[in-house]
């Protein structure tokens, strides 16, 4: 691990991660079927006698990380949450949804599998992003209002249909002059009602630029994101 390193690229040295850089504690990927894990006398919870390894298998990532988001967005009962990216992540947070209370769950994609999967079992209404302007569906959706939550699954690796702004961020990754696309970043900002919050389980890797920033602050959104805690 290069504690110093880290602190000059995010400001201190992080907790350790599996399956990341040197920077984030340089430990093997914890979906392996074997790893070495620091301390395991204090973090792990260990399995009940009687429970298939089948049982348990989400818990080691995807079910925390969907939990979580859907924690971090400060879900009260009734609310509309809109979730961009219905991969595992995203289906694991439609469900935490549900479980928080929320009233209605929007779930945003292209991909016909993943949408399908987010009606049938997640009982999410869904908006397909290639066939529509995300913005003006959801304003339509909630009244002009927004979702209360907005939930980003995505993070650097977001897609958009001809958007300016998803067509500069590949150019800017491209030309080495840009590591993350945080497409979904300001549509977030921009969709989420006055007041309202923003999670982000999605993965940024470095730094991003193009946010409306002024939006967020004049709508008095707040942030909350974080490695998941597993």
């Amino acid at each position: 691990p290069n504690a110093e390193q880290a602190a000059k690229v995010m400001g201190q040295s992080p907790a350790g991660l599996f399956g990341y850089s040197h920077l984030v504690g340089g430990y093997w990927g914890g979906q392996a079927e074997y790893l070495r894990v620091p301390f395991a006398d204090v973090g792990p919870i260990k399995v009940p006698d009687g429970m298939d390894d089948e049982q348990v298998l989400f818990l080691s990532d995807i079910f925390p990380t969907g939990y979580m988001a859907a924690e971090n967005a400060g879900i009260q009962e009734g609310d509309t949450v809109a979730i961009w990216g219905c991969g595992p992540v995203g289906q694991f947070a439609i469900q935490s949804a549900w479980m928080l209370g929320a009233g209605r769950v929007i779930a945003i994609d292209k991909v016909p599998e993943r949408l399908a999967m987010a009606r049938d079992y997640g009982k999410a209404e869904t908006l397909d992003f290639s066939n529509s302007d995300i913005y003006d569906a959801l304003m339509a959706m909630t009244d002009g209002r927004g979702p209360d939550s907005c939930i980003d699954c995505v993070g650097t690796e977001a897609d958009a249909t001809a958007t300016s702004d998803s067509m500069l961020d590949k150019a800017k990754a491209t030309v080495y002059l840009g590591t993350d696309r945080p497409h979904v970043l300001r549509e977030a900002i921009y969709c989420c009602r006055k007041g309202g919050t923003i999670s982000v389980p999605g993965v940024y890797i470095g730094l991003v630029d193009h946010i409306p920033f002024g939006a967020a602050m004049n709508k008095g959104l707040t942030f909350r994101m974080d490695q998941t805690h597993t």
